[in-house]
């Protein structure tokens, strides 16, 4: 069961858009800014895997400059950093497998069958194009579009579309196993 700390902070993480928009005009952007760098180095040194710590110094360039000019631009493009993080993790996943779908997919069955492998490969390319699609709408909410429009986007419609993609692949899965004789 996960502690209290894991869920809050996974909490916290997901709503940052919504928080972030709701705390903008009430603090300046470079005492956001330190809270953003504080979480993220948390869930680094929580983890201690290297994705979170490069996704922490990331985050920490994010806040050096909102710290800097007291700009709130660089606290926005903090969803479009978690996607390029996701990204680079999916796709390198992909040079050097297992795939990341692969390897969530092990968690459930760890004896894989080809048919499976390969499967699981596609679906991680996919995640990669979504990273790719939804990335590029968090950079261009955050460098366009109003606070409210960002903050809906990032703050629930990429967790939708996130769902979404989930539900179609779950689908897609189940199938794929049915005409492989495994359901």
């Amino acid at each position: 069961m996960p502690s209290f700390r894991k869920v809050a902070f996974v909490a916290v993480s997901l709503a940052y858009p919504l928080l972030m928009y709701a705390a903008m005009g009430r603090f300046e952007p470079r005492w956001l800014s330190l809270l953003l760098f504080a979480l993220a180095v948390l869930r680094a040194l929580g983890s201690r895997e290297a994705v979170w710590m490069w996704a922490a110094a990331g985050t920490g360039l994010l806040a050096a400059v909102a710290l800097l000019g007291n700009q709130a631009l660089p606290l926005k493009l903090y969803p479009a950093l978690v996607n390029a993080v996701l990204l680079a993790v999916f796709l390198a996943s992909l040079r050097w497998p297992p795939s990341m779908a692969e390897r969530f997919a092990r968690m459930q069955e760890p004896q894989l069958p080809p048919f499976a492998i390969v499967y699981t490969r596609r679906v991680t390319q996919v995640w990669c194009g979504f990273f790719v699609i939804n990335g590029g709408l968090a950079l261009a909410t955050a460098l366009w579009a109003s606070d409210a429009t960002w903050a809906l986007y990032n703050g629930l419609l990429a967790y939708l579309l996130m769902g979404v993609l989930h539900a179609v692949e779950w689908t897609v899965r189940r199938r794929v196993k049915a005409a492989h004789g495994h359901g």
